[in-house]
């Protein structure tokens, strides 16, 4: 059957006010067209029932298209025109986000602090447990749950297609496959601000092995379980770097597009010409093309000819 391309939503914008189309009326809408119920769904969808029951009576909100194949997957069995209903999900999502981040910020919840101090290098707990402490969910706090937050959901997205990894996770949470992939899908639409007990309990304490950060730098190592991650370091670093002059002088550009002064040249070459500064002078084309082939002459540079005919 030829999917049906929709043009007027309108009759999907409930609750009152609502500008974007509601994901949950218009999936229920669906199904009663096509004569489907909520299992039927949910088996389509390979996730449990409940949870097609919570999003479909909006007790559960939309995740994110772009952290998930959910909306693939139910597109696909409701006849959806390809993408259509992420597209739809998407809208309504960032109308949720606006109203989230109006709200006032909250503290994570104890467990989830405890659970994250615990994977704090030993010889720093201490003193990140005390800024914590003094600053609760400040810059700090928020920088370190961000990016543990970060790299775990980076882990699980790569992983949702992989039967065998979920079925490892749920075996380690005492799961079922079905209640895995729902667990997965609802912690991938989890935020720095809304990263729940069960969420660090599932996914940060089996994946995250230990994390350390340099409080002078802000470098900030995060080392993960090799049965559940392809890697077993990720590094983040927070150093002050100076601009890059981007900038290409004009008589670069002419040399450039003469083929019979630039011919054969490469990108390295072009990089290393791009790199050259005269102090406020301005070179010629010439000046370029002499420079490239001082540059190609193995007679100025010996010790990496004599290497090249070693290999």
């Amino acid at each position: 059957m030829a999917s049906k391309k929709f043009t007027d939503y309108s009759k999907y914008t409930a609750p009152p006010n609502r500008l974007t189309v509601d994901i949950s009326l218009l999936i229920r809408q669906r199904l009663k067209d096509l004569g489907l119920g909520q299992k039927d769904l949910a088996d389509a969808a390979q996730v449990t029932e409940s949870y097609v029951s919570l999003l479909l009576s909006r007790k559960k909100a939309p995740p994110a298209s772009g952290r998930t194949d959910l909306y693939e997957r139910i597109g696909a069995f409701l006849r959806l025109p390809t993408g259509e209903l992420a597209r739809l999900a998407d809208l309504q999502h960032q109308e949720e986000l606006k109203i989230k981040a109006a709200a006032p910020l909250k503290a994570l919840f104890k467990d989830s602090r405890e659970l994250i101090l615990r994977k704090c290098d030993p010889g720093r707990r201490n003193e990140i447990a005390n800024i914590f402490e003094k600053q609760p969910f400040g810059e700090l706090e928020r920088l370190v749950t961000q990016k543990l937050l970060d790299v775990t959901q980076g882990v699980a997205r790569d992983e949702l297609r992989n039967e065998e990894w979920l079925r490892s996770m749920a075996e380690l949470s005492h799961r079922s496959y079905e209640q895995m992939r729902v667990a997965i899908l609802e912690f991938l639409d989890t935020d720095v601000f809304s990263i729940s007990v069960e969420g660090c309990a599932s996914f940060l304490d089996p994946i995250i092995e230990f994390w350390d950060i340099d409080l002078r730098t802000f470098a900030l190592e995060i080392g993960l379980n090799l049965r559940l991650a392809p890697q077993s370091i990720k590094r983040f670093e927070f150093a002050e770097k100076q601009p890059v002059d981007s900038s290409v002088e004009p008589a670069l550009e002419e040399f450039l597009g003469n083929t019979a002064l630039s011919e054969n040249i490469t990108e390295e070459e072009i990089g290393f010409l791009r790199g050259l500064r005269f102090n406020g002078r301005r070179p010629s084309p010439l000046y370029y093309y002499r420079e490239l082939q001082n540059l190609r002459d193995p007679l100025h540079f010996p010790a990496a000819e004599k290497s090249r005919r070693s290999r």
